[in-house]
């Protein structure tokens, strides 16, 4: 009977501990909301906190390691005003075959702010091609501590109709799994096997 019992309590914890283990691994850390309040247009809003410093974080979205560790296997990175990043999703690609994504970058503050403008393939849908001169998409950076960082990234310019609204829905799981991807990198400091 003892045993039983024994083996019934070792049972109970470990479900207990396992279940909590679950919560804490599966929790939700990029919050994501689609805002249209502004005439016809629909606005991309994703934030996430990071426990690291907000140099690190910089890096990862300024740097080729930073794009190589946590986004894409392959990434090319020249961060300046009027600078591209340029990547790929597919490892055996290169940079600037068809498949290659470029984003402009427009203007930066230094650790607080970036502006970039992808440049659109004929991989993208048609309609984004049509409203290529209207996306943007801008990410702030604040330091909440000394190692906690919230990153807030706004996806503009989108039309409020059917066609948007349902490219939507793909964004947000993208975006959520790129920046999940980051929050990993930045926090075990191990880069994403692609």
């Amino acid at each position: 009977m003892k045993n039983i019992i024994c083996a019934v309590n070792f049972l109970l914890l470990w479900s207990i501990s396992y279940s909590q283990n679950r919560t804490i691994n599966s929790e939700k850390r990029v919050i994501s909301r689609v805002d249209s309040t502004y005439i016809n247009e629909l606005a991309l809003i994703q934030e996430f906190k990071v426990n690291v410093s907000l140099d690190s974080v910089w890096n990862a979205f300024t740097t080729q390691k930073g794009w190589e560790s946590a986004f894409v296997p392959i990434a090319e990175v020249n961060f300046k005003i009027n600078g591209t990043i340029k990547t790929n999703y597919n490892k055996k690609a290169t940079i600037n075959d068809p498949t290659t994504i470029v984003l402009h970058v427009l203007n930066y503050v230094p650790k607080r702010l970036i502006t970039l403008q992808a440049e659109i393939s004929s991989y993208f849908p048609k309609i984004m091609k049509k409203d290529e001169k209207d996306l943007y998409n801008i990410i702030y950076f604040e330091e909440i501590e000394r190692t906690v960082t919230k990153v807030v990234s706004y996806g503009i310019g989108y039309k409020n109709n059917p066609e948007y609204n349902k490219l939507m829905a793909f964004f947000i799981q993208g975006n959520e799994m790129s920046y999940q991807n980051l929050i990993s990198y930045l926090e075990t400091g191990k880069p994403v096997k692609h």
